[in-house]
């Protein structure tokens, strides 16, 4: 029986890692969707790949243990570094710290 268990968590570990392959796969496919979008200057289908780029990286996290809480709580934190870290004049800075807002405000 002791057997049985152990072949089973390698069948998990198995198709844990074809998953991971699979979000990998997703997310070049998604980019070069971006890229696409981009030089058919649609903001429908900008948007869709932007939103589907996000969700697989939520979703590759979690497969690989990185809850959606902490991808949240990483963004948040680069975002104020890298506020902190622009020059005060510069719009990159501006645009960096209307995003923080955003995400702090939405409860993310």
């Amino acid at each position: 029986m002791y057997v049985l268990k152990g072949r089973s968590k390698e069948l998990d570990v198995a198709k844990n890692l074809k998953m991971v392959d699979w979000f990998k796969a997703e997310l070049v496919d998604s980019v070069a969707e971006l890229f696409k979008a981009l030089l058919k200057n649609s903001n429908d289908a900008v948007g869709d790949a932007l939103a589907s780029i996000i969700i697989v990286c939520y979703l590759l996290g979690q497969r690989v243990g990185v809850s959606f809480l902490a991808v949240d709580a990483k963004i948040k934190e680069k975002l104020r570094i890298s506020v902190d870290n622009s020059p005060d004049s510069d719009s990159w800075q501006k645009e960096l710290a209307g995003l923080l807002v955003y995400l702090e405000k939405s409860k993310r």
